[in-house]
């Protein structure tokens, strides 16, 4: 989490708060590794806008991988 919140240029905690959001939204799956939690995204998982709701986080994340041309 620390070296996400320093790439990104929030907070840890911000971080923190943000991936319990998702967790208990259903974006996110955690699994316990000993000491620490690794994270799975939900590609299945629908956006929640109405107008974004035909699509699903894998399509997104497929969308801004993409090389731009």
């Amino acid at each position: 989490m620390r070296d996400l919140a320093l790439r990104v240029g929030i907070t840890e905690r911000a971080v923190q708060r943000i991936i319990e959001d998702m967790a208990e939204a259903g974006y996110l799956k955690v699994f316990k590794e000993g000491r620490r939690n690794t994270y799975e995204v939900v590609r299945s998982k629908r956006l929640r806008h109405s107008v974004e709701g035909h699509c699903t986080i894998g399509d997104l994340i497929d969308f801004v991988g993409k090389p731009r041309i």
